[in-house]
């Protein structure tokens, strides 16, 4: 038996979401037999964390402080092994605009895209590039914060007089804004489990009953979405998605596990979104259903996880 600390909640605004994560994964470890203390992370975390003294800590929080490398920085500082991504694959895959780029180069398919920080439309004159964004891109125009997670601030622009608000609600989360050209297809959601021998588990569609595309609110109430589990892919495009997620996995540099979303288009290509390192498990996330359909039971996706943490990733 292990002392384990789960760190969850936070300030994000990805908070609630955490707060469910969290509790499903003390649950799960208590369940396995370890010493839980579940952490609501607040200004006194590294005081606490001494006076615990735990041998591991899983992280469950989403969103800023949580999946940017801020308390992974901390807990290497304190010697305490952690489940996820280290520091240096945190920050990268949390700003969409740097993953795109390591993607790009890495020759991963990815949507075309621009991106600028509030200062350049505040002191550079960049909405009047918005013309030429649109000629280039095509219209709709996918409008979202660099950094921030759960489809917070995702707007799909199918007009022109509606990318200024769409800018203004990105800019509301975040101070850098991502436009990107919009694929239209099936949401397909790849999780990658482990390190050196990372492996895929089976592609998730989530499938919304009601909402436009995949937000927040379809994300995490449930009955607003259908999941199929596996996705109903050829073997070819199984395959495919299964080796784009690896490629994404191993350019960020993760370990432990991860999730990588991405776009199947109508002539069968597949399109990269973004890469989460610290994937949600609540009860409507989509690691969990992955795992279920590999015959995984959520404990014991948790107890790999918490494995791979110990050995190091």
């Amino acid at each position: 038996m292990s002392k384990v600390v789960v760190l969850k909640g936070g300030r994000s605004l990805e908070r609630e979401v955490s707060l469910r994560s969290g509790a499903n994964v003390e649950g799960a470890l208590r369940r396995l037999g370890h010493d839980v203390v579940g952490i609501d992370v607040d200004q006194h975390l590294v005081r606490t964390l001494r006076a615990e003294a735990p041998d591991a800590a899983f992280i469950a929080m989403h969103g800023r402080g949580g999946e940017d490398g801020t308390v992974q920085e901390l807990l290497e500082i304190l010697e305490i092994p952690y489940t996820g991504s280290g520091v240096r694959a945190c920050e990268r895959s949390v700003d969409k605009v740097v993953a795109k780029a390591i993607f790009r180069a890495a020759g991963i398919p990815t949507p075309p895209s621009y991106a600028f920080g509030e200062e350049a439309f505040r002191e550079l004159g960049a909405a009047d590039t918005l013309v030429a964004i649109r000629e280039n891109l095509g219209m709709p125009l996918v409008v979202k914060p660099a950094k921030q997670g759960s489809a917070l601030g995702v707007t799909i622009a199918r007009d022109p007089g509606e990318i200024p608000s769409a800018l203004m609600s990105a800019l509301s989360y975040d101070d850098r804004v991502l436009l990107e050209g919009y694929v239209a297809g099936r949401e397909i959601a790849v999780s990658v489990l482990g390190t050196d021998d990372a492996v895929t588990l089976p592609a998730v569609e989530p499938v919304p009953r009601q909402n436009e595309s995949y937000d927040f609110e379809a994300r995490y109430t449930a009955g607003m979405t259908d999941f199929i589990a596996p996705a109903d892919l050829t073997p070819r495009q199984a395959d495919e998605a299964a080796r784009l997620a690896l490629a994404c996995y191993r350019e960020i540099g993760c370990r432990t596990f991860g999730r990588v979303d991405m776009i199947l288009d109508g002539d069968g290509a597949f399109h990269v979104l973004e890469i989460d390192t610290i994937p949600g498990l609540t009860d409507t996330s989509l690691m969990p259903k992955a795992a279920q359909a590999a015959g995984m039971a959520f404990d014991e996706l948790i107890a790999r996880v918490l494995e791979l943490a110990a050995l190091g990733g």
